[in-house]
């Protein structure tokens, strides 16, 4: 035993060698900091967007946005030395440490530094957006060679042009060695490193998942809904109220059944319900009569020598006894024909299903003229060509017979 255990003394003290090494290196990344860009970027938007929209006024919007963005350079590089793009990545900003005794920030990072970084990353871009914007409204690119203007916004494009080639540069350099993101990051050596020595780089699915699903709802919405029938819905759901209702409620009495009215019961008799209803949606305000004029017009009778708002076009009469025009009882029994319940359609001023219509015949009565059930009045059947062509037609019925 002594001699197995001298012998791996050489082997144990190998292994001992390769446990106290300093390990591996730790490397961060590369799409994990430009993600922490992107995440910057639309943090930024999502802040600004609400409140652009509430303030309304585009003119401001480059302070907004300034505001914002030194808002969150305090609250995450100044406190804890990383945006927040970079602490959902797991990363913070490092910097090589200087002899000299510096100012640090609650973040441990030099204070000068950082005061330099939050400069040149939104000062800067702030300036120059207003400037270039003023220069547009200004016309200073169309201003003559020789105009101080001119010359000035030629300056200002020579600049964008150095800076976009140096950016190109840093960034081929940065899908090189992977150390410094940006030109200002490389240029004050301030290096995303992981915060942690376990470098874990952790893929949730949860958020993408949850966008899939709801774009496949909204997509099965959108097939369903217009497969619906919006008014044979709301009748099914009305019968199922009825039918869940305790009979002491629903008051199934002779007397009361006598006194169903529809929702139209109050219309004058001269004015088609079924007209007035169609209007309710009406969101057209070109026409006179929207949904608009419906609701501020009142259901009384009509002043003398005022034409009423929904006259009654073609007369037919309803086997409930109330008149319609011919082409909306043709339309609403037609409808209710078609739909697989096979519930009749219920009148708009009395409530009761409607099983048919035939056309209104006048019955001349002396020298007067009386309709079947209703009497119009002539002021208004003079105006409605329909009226006048149905007592033509029934006087030649007459005069035949």
């Amino acid at each position: 035993m002594e001699a197995a255990w001298a012998a791996a003394q050489t082997r144990l003290a190998e292994i001992r060698a390769l446990g106290l090494g300093s390990g591996p290196s730790k490397r961060t990344i590369r799409v994990g900091q430009l993600d922490a860009e992107l995440l910057d970027q639309e943090l930024v938007q999502l802040l600004q967007e609400p409140v652009a929209k509430a303030l309304n006024s585009p003119r401001w919007t480059p302070e907004l946005s300034l505001f914002i963005r030194m808002m969150l350079y305090k609250l995450s590089v100044w406190d804890s030395g990383a945006t927040y793009g970079a602490k959902l990545q797991d990363l913070r900003y490092t910097i090589p440490r200087s002899p000299s005794r510096l100012a640090l920030s609650p973040s441990g990072l030099p204070r000068r530094t950082l005061l330099i970084h939050a400069f040149l990353t939104v000062i800067v871009p702030y300036f120059h957006t207003r400037i270039r914007s003023h220069a547009l409204s200004r016309a200073w690119p169309d201003a003559p060679s020789s105009d101080r203007r001119r010359k000035i916004w030629d300056i200002l494009v020579s600049l964008e042009s150095v800076h976009a080639l140096v950016a190109l540069l840093s960034f081929v350099a940065f899908l090189w060695d992977g150390r410094f993101r940006t030109v200002t990051d490389r240029l004050l050596k301030m290096r995303l490193t992981p915060s942690r020595k376990l470098i874990k780089r952790d893929v949730s699915y949860e958020f993408m998942n949850r966008q899939m699903v709801w774009h496949a709802f909204t997509e099965f919405l959108l097939f369903l809904l217009p497969l619906l029938n919006a008014k044979s819905l709301r009748r099914r759901l009305s019968r199922l109220k009825t039918t869940l209702t305790p009979s002491f409620l629903r008051g199934t009495t002779e007397s009361k059944l006598k006194t169903t009215r529809g929702k139209y019961w109050s219309l004058p008799q001269d004015q088609c319900a079924i007209c007035a209803e169609n209007a309710s949606f009406n969101l057209n305000l070109a026409d006179p009569t929207n949904a608009l004029t419906s609701l501020t017009t009142s259901v009384g009778p009509s002043e003398d020598g005022e034409p009423p708002l929904y006259p009654i076009y073609t007369p037919y009469v309803a086997s409930c006894g109330d008149v319609f025009c011919y082409h909306c009882i043709a339309e609403r029994i037609m409808r209710a024909a078609d739909e697989e319940d096979g519930q009749k359609w219920e009148c708009l001023r009395c409530g009761q299903p409607v099983e048919s219509a035939d056309r209104l015949i006048v019955e001349p009565t002396g020298s007067d003229h009386e309709l079947s059930d209703y009497d119009f009045s002539s002021d208004i059947t003079d105006l409605s060509s329909s009226m006048v062509s149905m007592g033509s037609y029934s006087e030649s019925v007459l005069s035949e017979s």
